[in-house]
């Protein structure tokens, strides 16, 4: 299977569930982001690398980099590898000259180990074609009054997978469309789950 490369895009709050994060991560060579709902010590994790900050002890993916160089395993990549019922699956690929092993892990955690080792991500084209989600800025323009009544509906109902399962697929789309114009990955995330459910 072609891999396909992807780049770490933004980390957000998640403004659904209260201590966790939205990893953006994006195609490199095209338009599609596949956001991951990840934990906050993950988050943590991740955003120190990425700013280059020194903890003062060191962090569990720190002190898997300094086993991984004191036992002479070189990583090569990491590879977000499978996707069963909305949840991600990776693998970091590793080698010590002699073979090379794939060893299974959370992508939150497969991408903070990455980070450290400066290696890059990957993904299979069947998981982008199921969890991606389009990034278009010429998406069609939604009627205001229509727009309206999709927030008023949003509004008297529930949680937000409870107000998708009641909308239309096209009210889905615009709003999909919406959410992505404002960066909103992790709300995009949740209406192509609810999409998805429908095909």
């Amino acid at each position: 299977m072609k891999k396909i490369k992807l780049e770490i895009l933004g980390l957000s709050p998640s403004q659904s569930q209260a201590g966790s994060f939205a990893l953006v991560l994006g195609e490199e060579l095209g338009n599609r982001r596949l956001p991951i709902i990840i934990g906050v010590f993950e988050a943590q994790a991740i955003a120190v690398q990425i700013e280059n900050i020194v903890p003062n002890r060191p962090m569990t993916h720190d002190l898997f980099k300094s086993f991984a160089d004191g036992m002479n395993y070189t990583l090569k990549e990491i590879v977000i590898s499978d996707l069963k019922e909305g949840i991600f699956y990776a693998k970091i690929v590793c080698t010590d000259s002699l073979r090379e092993v794939e060893i299974d892990a959370r992508p939150s955690d497969a991408i903070a180990i990455g980070l450290r080792f400066g290696i890059p991500i990957y993904t299979y084209e069947a998981i982008l074609s199921e969890a991606g989600i389009v990034s278009s800025s010429a998406a069609e323009e939604e009627d205001d009054e229509e727009q309206e009544t999709v927030r008023e509906t949003l509004k008297t109902k529930g949680s937000l997978k409870d107000q998708l399962r009641d909308l239309s697929f096209d009210e889905l789309q615009r709003m999909l469309d919406d959410a992505l114009s404002k960066e909103d990955y992790e709300k995009a995330a949740n209406i192509r789950d609810e999409m998805g459910r429908r095909n």
